[in-house]
């Protein structure tokens, strides 16, 4: 293939979406993330507000019954009762990222990317992470929030990417080993992150970026 696809994850706070934004700019190449909704929308006929509540949706709640939900593939057809439900709506997000993924260059970010994508060849899983203090004083400073509030905001969209991964994949997202390359941006300033993304992502092509 001579595309590429780096997929990252990352903690709240940990400058993961500057990385992933940074990189894209760097690599011109495409950066989706929300947008991976509306071409969900198009490649199912569902409206793209119908992905949208669910998105919202799942947010407001905890997920329950994780091996009832688990990503397996395939879509469901109009005629299923269960054809807007949030297993299916997910599915036309993962069947959009895989055809994309053979097809052309791109960063995802978040999305369990590093999961619908793991047994393609050219891409590249990254996980970036940093201490929670680091990410409360990021949250304050960027959302001018009190250390309680940001400290709050931080543990519960971290424990909703978690709840999320664990419903569609069965898997722990914090788990450093389904990932090729795991970074602390508390060790390597965010530009420098994006350098050693580029260099080793590079370096496991095999092609120059």
């Amino acid at each position: 293939m001579d595309n590429y696809v780096i997929a990252i994850s990352r903690g709240y706070g940990s400058g993961g979406k500057y990385i992933a934004t940074k990189l894209a700019e760097k690599l011109k190449i495409p950066l989706l993330d929300r947008e991976l909704l509306k071409m969900a929308s198009m490649e199912s006929g569902i409206s793209e507000e119908i992905f949208n509540l669910s998105d919202e949706k799942i947010r407001k709640k905890l997920f329950t019954n994780y091996s009832r939900k688990l990503y397996q593939g395939g879509v469901l057809s109009p005629e299923d009762s269960r054809f807007t439900s949030d297993i299916n709506l997910f599915n036309y997000q993962a069947k959009v990222l895989l055809n994309m993924s053979r097809k052309e260059s791109f960063v995802v970010l978040g999305r369990a990317g590093f999961y619908i994508l793991r047994n393609m060849p050219n891409v590249i899983s990254i996980n970036v992470q940093a201490p929670m203090e680091d990410c409360v004083e990021s949250v304050m400073n960027r959302e001018g929030l009190s250390m309680k509030d940001a400290a709050k905001k931080v543990k519960s969209i971290n424990r909703y990417r978690d709840d999320y991964i664990k419903a569609y994949t069965g898997l722990p997202w914090w788990d450093m080993s389904y990932y090729d390359l795991a970074l602390n941006t508390s060790r390597l300033d965010r530009d420098q992150c994006v350098d050693m993304i580029t260099d080793f992502a590079g370096r496991k092509l095999g092609i120059q970026l």
